[in-house]
Formats: C-alpha cells, structure tokens, sequence
C-alpha cells in the first residue's frame, strides 16, 4: 500500500505562485476602487483625484493589467499537470477581473451614451429657485456647480461630448427625454419622462406626502416651509460622498395640487442619469402615498 502521506504535494511549481499573484492583483484591483470611493468620502483626498484620477485615470489601467495577468495564467495552468491547483487560481482571477472589467466598460458606456447634465427639473419655464439656507449649506461644502435660472453645458463638455458646449440645460434634457428626430418613446432615450406631478388633492395632501417621502429616504432637509410649499433636502451617494441638492414646490393647481421637483448636483460636470433617477422615483412615489392617502 501506498504511503500517501509522504507523497509529494501536487502543486504546479512557478504555474501556481503565477496564478496566486493574477489572483492578489485582481483583488487589489478591487479594494483599488473602494480606497478611491472611501477615501474621498472619507475627505482624504479631493473628489477630482478619487473620481478622476485613481477611478477614471488608473483604474481601468489596473484592471486592464490584472485580466491580462489572469488570461496567462490561466493558459500557463493549462500547459502540464498538475492543473488543478494553478487552474483554480487562475479562473478566480479571471473571474474577478473579468466581472471588474465589464462593469468598468458599461460605466464608461453609460457615460458617453447620456448628456453631460447635472441639472434636472420638472418645468424649466418657471425653475425652482434655491432658498438663502440652501446656497449658504452649498458655498459651505464648496459647490462648484451654480443653480441657474437657465444654465447652459460648460464649453468644456465639448472634449468628450461635441457639441454639447454651450448648449441650453433644458433643451438638451428635453431631448434626452424624447427624441423628436426618432420619434423614440421614452422607454428608449436615455432619461425617463419627467414633468409636474398633478394630483386631485390638496397643496396641504402633496406637501405632507412630499415631505414625507424625503423623510422615508433618509435625506438631510434643509429647510421646510408649508406655507410657502416649499422644501430643500439633500442627498449624499454612498461611495464618494456626492452630495445632491432636491428642491420641491407644491402648489394648488385648479382643485388639486401641482408638484415639481428639480435635482441639482453640486460638483461634476455629467450625473450620469443619477439626478433625473432621482426625481422620477420620488415623483412616483409622492404618487403613490397621495394614492393610499397618506
């Protein structure tokens, strides 16, 4: 009988440690990204090195390099046996790069496919204007991005979205919208609809229904005026700490209520769609509470 007990490891030599270094920079690869998020949220380095620089500049380089170490060892694992150590390794990595990668190049997809927009409203006729309290908290976290009666895209656009520079906030958001050239629905176009919630209640229904909704999601309000229907609050994103300014306005509208909402990024020049996502969800569901009452 065989004394398999003394019998020699079966690892794949200078195969496995190849594939075991494929597999660490991958997960470095990983918490590379994280460090970039916490660590802006975090305040320990500016938004533009976290985002641009460690996220947008090195990140998909260090991606790049750990798909291209896991593609070779997974073939270096294939070459003779023993495999199945090496071979393990080799697919973790891969697996972990490969899901990296491809979430990597749909960000940057979804990025050139959506207008450099970071500003969205429901009525660009008649904008909601931001209370003293709101521009003082704002001038405060240092907001680079103005709220304007009718902003136009910063010139600058035009490096990675020509023709964009110089263009009216609400035209292009109207055209994200629903393209008249197409004739596209707006299930097709990269922004979802977004216009004045009307409702058969009263101004005093819609605001306590408003409020409560940014209450439900946990948003820090700034201020909050029933007299005046009127209501500020502000969002931080979870990663990088972005912070989003909402502005609400009730009205009476004939014998029901008339709500808009406007969604204003304090830096960067694209939201990536994150502030029309924001007031179409809670358009939808200051709706929904209106409907059930409360």
């Amino acid at each position: 009988m065989t004394d398999v007990s003394n019998a020699p490891a079966q690892d794949a030599g200078w195969r496995g440690k190849f594939a075991g270094f494929a597999l660490a920079v991958s997960l470095f690869s990983i918490l590379w990204f994280a460090a970039a998020a916490v660590g802006t949220k975090l305040g320990l380095w500016t938004w533009q090195f976290g985002l641009g620089q460690m996220t947008i500049g090195w990140g998909p380089m260090i991606l790049m390099g750990a798909l291209g170490l896991s593609v070779l060892a997974f073939i270096a694992a294939l070459l003779k046996s023993p495999r199945k150590q090496a071979l393990m390794l080799a697919l973790a990595a891969l697996l972990i790069s490969g899901l990296a990668f491809g979430r990597v190049a749909a960000f940057g997809a979804q990025a050139a496919r959506l207008p450099p927009l970071h500003d969205i409203q429901t009525d660009w006729a008649d904008p909601i204007q931001p209370s003293d309290a709101l521009f003082t908290e704002r001038e405060a976290t240092g907001a680079l991005n103005p709220i304007e009666n009718d902003p136009v895209i910063d010139v600058g656009a035009n490096a990675r979205w020509p023709g964009m520079g110089g263009r009216r906030v609400a035209e292009v958001q109207e055209e994200a919208e629903f393209d008249t050239a197409t004739h596209k629905s707006p299930k097709e176009t990269p922004y979802p609809m977004l216009a004045p919630l009307i409702a058969a209640n009263t101004a005093d229904e819609g605001y306590a229904a408003a409020l409560a909704a940014v209450e439900g999601k946990g948003w820090t309000v700034v201020l909050a005026e029933p007299e005046e229907g009127r209501i500020e609050a502000t969002q931080t994103s979870y990663w990088f700490g972005f912070k989003d300014d909402i502005l609400i306005r009730v009205r009476s509208e004939g014998e029901g209520v008339r709500i808009d909402v406007r969604s204003v990024s304090r830096v960067g020049l694209s939201d990536l769609g994150a502030n029309a996502k924001c007031v179409r969800d809670l358009l939808d569901e200051i709706e929904a509470r209106l409907a059930k009452g409360g």
